[in-house]
């Protein structure tokens, strides 16, 4: 790849300065915030059972995925460790964002299990389950009028006691994933002033705020902007590569997926699912979309285009 590597971008915001990640235990991370000697405000962490393989935190097994009588999935298992971004491709219609949904725990699959470190997602309790997964949807809706930071300071909800307020470290962080996607500028924006793309980025944000192991998104970068697509994309890649994080995303741009994804699930048809050199060939995306695809080599990228 021959971009400009995130984690220099993300010198320049103070974002990695601000957090890491340290393994604890045989499972999961604790937090540390360089920048400050102050204690995040957080709420008291809910029980984790140990994974037997602490590098994995997403595992789906033999999970099939219904809507009315249709069916979407069939018999899928994917496990998906830190260090991992994950493509989701296929159709509309085809089960993307169902899948996503079930992996967060917004709805039970029809059949089989979704585990996170090691655990059925259904044995989390809820502020727990928000400290280790968080969701970006398709869809942002806005019931009324906030700035763009204080949008993004809901990602912090998660580590704050019932009664308790952010503090200066939750809003410091807040403006670095704000600077992350390069929109520190509008900050004290109504979010019902803003563009669909920016609208999204700010989303992207308070997921980013959120800081949780693993990320799964809907369709990210749908409403971006040829330059913030590639902004946020190599953001998430570095992430899951440089940062101990696992991440799962839906998108439809094939080049995008194979240039920053480590790997691929193609639904439609027979899924087909490992490292995007694997699952991302012509027979398996011809088949998925129902349309002939071509690979093509410029320079040292891989590209695809429907015939």
């Amino acid at each position: 790849m021959d971009d400009e590597p995130c984690a220099a971008r993300l010198s320049h915001t103070s974002y990695h300065a601000r957090i890491s990640y340290r393994a604890h235990s045989s499972y999961g991370f604790y937090r540390t915030h360089a920048s400050h000697g102050s204690k995040p405000s957080t709420g008291p962490a809910g029980p984790m059972s140990p994974s037997p393989h602490p590098s994995l935190l997403l595992l789906a097994d033999n999970l099939s995925l219904r809507v009315g009588s249709r069916v979407l999935i069939e018999r899928l298992s994917i496990a998906v460790a830190v260090g991992e971004l994950w493509c989701v491709l296929g159709p509309n219609g085809s089960g993307k964002t169902t899948l996503l949904h079930t992996l967060a725990g917004l709805r039970s699959p029809d059949a089989g299990v979704v585990q996170l470190a090691g655990r059925p997602l259904a044995e989390w309790d809820t502020a727990a389950a928000a400290r280790l997964r968080g969701l970006l949807p398709q869809t942002l809706h806005d019931a009324f009028s906030a700035n763009a930071l204080e949008i993004v300071l809901m990602g912090r909800h998660p580590y704050l006691s019932r009664w308790g307020w952010e503090g200066e470290v939750d809003r410091d962080l807040a403006r670095a994933a704000l600077a992350a996607v390069e929109l520190e500028s509008l900050a004290e924006r109504d979010v019902v002033t803003l563009s669909g793309g920016e609208r999204q980025r700010v989303g992207i944000a308070a997921l980013l705020a959120q800081d949780p192991p693993l990320l799964l998104l809907d369709e990210p970068v749908a409403h971006l902007d040829m330059r913030h697509q590639v902004v946020v994309l190599r953001l998430l890649r570095e992430l899951a590569v440089g940062s101990n994080k696992a991440i799962v995303l839906s998108i439809h741009d094939l080049n995008l997926a194979r240039r920053f994804a480590t790997h691929a699930l193609v639904l439609g048809g027979t899924p087909a699912q490992g490292r995007v050199d694997e699952a991302m060939t012509e027979a398996t995306l011809a088949a998925a979309f129902g349309h002939p695809v071509a690979r093509r080599e410029i320079g040292d990228r891989v590209v695809f285009i429907a015939e």
